[in-house]
């Protein structure tokens, strides 16, 4: 059943505009009295049935709200070193679709994608709206949010707040079937770039409490390990 974003839901109506009423009335050729679910980005399903359609608006009346089933118990925010070319953009996508809460842009020592403030701007921009596609493809209830990119001192500094802080490091580090409890319910992840960290990182990194983590003996793909790691904490936690 198609999916929709609203910012609110008002009582027992909804009222769709833009982009998304041409969608539904255009390519979709939806008429009235199917069916519809829109979401409210706070993690509640509204089952609605269509009053009325055209490309200017469409008008819903609601006749269910339940919290949504495909939201995961663990609330995983991936700090992800940038990359280069559209790497970064596949890394949204994919983490979106696999649970992801919050995602933020993160500048390393050995990032070869360097971005002045400007671009990097347009480009979390950007991603934020193939947060929104990835969202609504896979049937999320929440638009994860992309926030600002921040340097890697800011970034271990806000991971130590969390309950499970976890750096991924090529060169060694536990398990993650032996570091991740089953009743987690909020972890960090920091992914390198094409690079890797230096070492200096992963030790300023474990001096504020991260733990130092590893995928196994091969050597991921910078686009490839985030989703790797996101996969297994959401199977070790009951969420896949």
């Amino acid at each position: 059943m198609p999916r929709f974003f609203v910012d609110g839901v008002q009582q027992d109506r909804v009222v769709i505009t833009g982009a998304d009423a041409a969608h539904i009335a255009g390519p979709l050729r939806m008429k009235p009295g199917e069916p519809l679910v829109v979401c409210d980005g706070a993690g509640f399903d509204y089952g609605c049935v269509i009053e009325c359609v055209d490309a200017a608006q469409v008008l819903l009346r609601v006749l269910e709200k339940k919290r949504s089933a495909s939201e995961p118990s663990l609330e995983a925010h991936l700090y992800q070193a940038l990359a280069k070319g559209d790497k970064f953009e596949l890394i949204v996508q994919k983490a979106v679709e696999l649970g992801v809460q919050e995602i933020t842009p993160v500048l390393t020592a050995r990032c070869v994608s360097r971005p002045d403030a400007k671009s990097m701007a347009k480009k979390t921009i950007r991603y934020q709206k193939i947060a929104a596609e990835a969202a609504k493809q896979s049937g999320r209830a929440v638009i994860p949010k992309i926030n600002p990119c921040l340097s890697f001192d800011q970034a271990a500094a806000q991971m130590a707040a969390y309950e499970l802080p976890l750096l991924f490091y090529e060169a060694g580090g536990r398990p993650l079937r032996e570091t991740v409890p089953p009743a987690l319910r909020r972890t960090a992840l920091l992914v390198g770039s094409e690079g890797g960290f230096e070492p200096e990182e992963v030790e300023k990194a474990a001096a504020r409490g991260v733990q130092i983590a590893t995928l196994g003996p091969r050597i991921l793909r910078c686009e490839t390990a985030p989703l790797a790691a996101l996969s297994v904490l959401m199977a070790l936690t009951g969420n896949m």
